[in-house]
């Protein structure tokens, strides 16, 4: 069975890449991702805001301690030789690169347009194949309108596809108020790809404490639904890569994106639950369902369950939803 597919341009020998997570911190893990199997590996996420708290908190030790005692300073060494976190995930990229022959694709979360110019251009220097955008953004603030939401995402598309060369992918929420009409958009604004799902982060309450509780959940298969719909309606319609990245535990997840019409689907979860190794599990399990239906390679069943390729298009739409009501009298 030929597992291979193309991903925003990059030839993958698998659909199943690793997403971005902590287990590609260390460039060993990434080796054995390779040779478990994985199409391509997402590295974790790079946050301005982290870098940028670091930077003041060395500036502000540096300071205090110079107006205490001026020789002091000496020990230190300036800001630009300090070695802060963008340098060490710069070297992992570069290690990486020299370790493995799968595509090694950067995970940025910026907060300003000068932090994703600066480091989209650092990690394409490195050596990343590709780079992933995680716009995290909860907008808060009730006097932003939808169409600056809007604007944001596709200002920073526009500015980093002018920035670099490598592919670049977005990942998204589902909440844009014209889910369809903004995954056109950012085609048009030349993102190569779409990845569905972000997660936002979502805090929980101790009740007796009264207070936050910051608890990050692994993803469960029955999440799949939402990524799954969208995959769906947008395959053959947006002519754009797409990733899904929800709910991925086993080979039928994998199976059920493909088939709504996704390049490659990721997973991150299954592999903090299962190990690194269960990679190859899933590629196996893949390559068999495809024996057992006759598909002989990844093009030949993706996108056969997408809204354009079913026999009844309704299927998708809010009068299945009745019809789904209505059986349950």
């Amino acid at each position: 069975m030929d597992l291979r597919t193309t991903y925003m341009g990059l030839k993958l020998k698998s659909p199943i890449v690793v997403s971005a997570c902590t287990l590609s911190e260390e460039v060993g893990n990434i080796v054995q991702m390779e040779d478990a199997g994985a199409g391509a590996v997402v590295l974790f996420s790079l946050f301005e805001e982290q870098l940028k708290k670091e930077e003041a908190k060395y500036e502000a030790i540096v300071s205090s301690t110079s107006n205490m005692f001026a020789e002091a300073s000496d020990f230190f060494p300036s800001l630009d030789e300090y070695h802060k976190g963008s340098d060490q995930y710069l070297e992992i990229i570069r290690k990486a690169k020299e370790k493995v022959k799968i595509p090694i694709i950067a995970s940025l979360n910026g907060i300003t347009n000068e932090g994703w110019i600066h480091y989209a251009k650092q990690m394409e220097q490195a050596g990343a194949d590709g780079l992933e955008v995680n716009i995290f953004f909860i907008p808060a603030d009730v006097h932003l309108s939808t169409s600056a939401v809007e604007y944001r995402y596709l200002n920073i598309i526009d500015e980093l596809k002018a920035t670099v060369k490598i592919p670049v992918a977005v990942k998204l929420n589902p909440y844009f108020s014209a889910m369809g009409n903004m995954a056109k958009r950012m085609q048009e604004y030349k993102a190569d790809a779409l990845v569905l799902f972000n997660r936002f982060y979502q805090p929980d309450f101790d009740i007796n404490k009264l207070t936050l509780l910051h608890n990050l959940q692994y993803s469960e298969s029955n999440e799949i639904r939402l990524p799954l719909l969208w995959i769906a309606l947008l395959y053959g319609r947006v002519p754009i890569s797409l990733a899904a990245t929800t709910g991925v535990q086993s080979s039928i997840e994998v199976i059920k994106y493909i088939l709504a019409g996704a390049d490659i689907a990721m997973t991150a979860s299954a592999l903090y639950k299962n190990g690194i190794g269960y990679l190859k599990t899933m590629n196996r399990e893949l390559e068999s369902w495809m024996m057992t239906k006759g598909f002989e390679n990844i093009d030949a069943f993706k996108g056969t369950m997408s809204q354009q390729h079913i026999s009844d298009p309704t299927g998708y739409e809010r009068a299945n939803y009745i019809k789904v009501l209505e059986s349950q009298k």
